[in-house]
């Protein structure tokens, strides 16, 4: 991760990319590394949506009044350069900036054109994309006792990773939880158990939550449990509305087998049923058999092609619906 970043020769520094927390690291390396070559610095800052192109240009070409170096920044600048004749502006502006400003450009999206050549010559243009999980292991581990004031061990980074993602701001919010947590402990790591303890289960785990409740038959406890996991664990529509359709496979699956008299080892060998899903899983297929079971398998399916193709609108009222039918069905047996 280690990347070239802003200098304070930069007149120009265009940071896009979808990792919040990088757009925000390498501005407060810019800002810094212009206070140390020029000290005071003016900063100002516009909505590139609702700017207009001399506005901007007006700020960087006058000169500060408290200040011998401006800083000026437009957010949302994909939306400001979308139109041809603030683009064209801005790349007669790249081909000769002033020196006694720095243009900051800040946008998730960025389509890279004639400008991002011109800004190359007096500038950088920097990806602010979220690491793979390799690098944001390391990330955790080298930030954590500089940020936060405790070591985090590499399992236990591993672990966070896993079930947070690589999102650099998220991480850095669960560091600083779990540091807290250790050291009221009077723990000198973060370690493995803190973590498993303090943050959420993994998508993985999430898929076993929703398809335990699934095979309870509690509709209720479903709808609770779905809702539970949207809302306060952030599991993504598409994973949950997966997992029904993986539980309600697997019971078709079994009940196939059952039908042509296989006994329940081979049965949970033939589709990897293991631990303590094999029981339940084996349970309901011999319960709903094998037309009833391929009734749901086409239903789960088809709710989640409506999710997928905008045929359902609202997706957690439609992965609502296809739990509690599963659930229903699995109770009714």
């Amino acid at each position: 991760m280690a990347l070239r970043g802003p200098e304070a020769s930069h007149r120009i520094v265009v940071l896009h990319g979808k990792d919040s927390f990088l757009r925000v690291e390498w501005s407060q390396r810019l800002r810094a590394a212009l206070e140390a070559a020029h000290g005071r610095v003016e900063e100002f800052q516009f909505d590139g949506a609702t700017t207009p192109l001399a506005v901007v240009l007006d700020e960087l070409r006058s000169y500060g009044l408290l200040a011998t170096h401006k800083l000026v920044t437009v957010d949302n600048a994909d939306a400001f350069f979308a139109a041809e004749e603030r683009r064209r502006g801005m790349e007669r502006y790249a081909a000769d900036p002033m020196r006694e400003a720095t243009l900051l450009l800040r946008a998730q999206a960025w389509r890279p054109g004639n400008f991002d050549k011109l800004v190359g010559a007096v500038g950088l243009v920097l990806k602010c994309e979220p690491p793979g999980d390799a690098d944001a292991i390391r990330w955790c581990v080298g930030r954590s006792p500089k940020q936060h004031g405790i070591q985090i061990d590499g399992n236990a980074a591993e672990l966070l990773v896993e079930r947070v993602g690589s999102d650099l701001a998220r991480l850095d919010s669960e560091l600083g939880k779990l540091a807290v947590a250790a050291l009221s402990a009077k723990s000198e790591t973060v370690g493995r158990a803190i973590v498993k303890e303090m943050v959420g289960a993994s998508r993985e785990e999430q898929a076993w939550e929703v398809q335990g409740a699934l095979l309870s038959g509690d509709s209720g406890a479903v709808s609770q449990k779905v809702c539970d996991l949207i809302r306060v664990s952030k599991a993504p529509e598409v994973m949950l509305s997966w997992a029904v359709i993986d539980l309600v496979r697997k019971v078709h699956a079994a009940a196939v087998l059952a039908a042509d008299g296989h006994a329940d080892g081979q049965i949970a060998r033939e589709i990897k049923l293991w631990g303590d899903s094999t029981a339940p899983v084996l349970r309901a297929a011999r319960r709903v058999g094998v037309a009833r079971s391929a009734v749901l398998l086409h239903e789960a399916i088809s709710s989640d092609w409506s999710m997928k193709s905008g045929g359902a609108p609202d997706p957690e009222r439609a992965l609502l619906g296809i739990c509690s039918r599963v659930a229903d069905e699995f109770r009714a047996v």
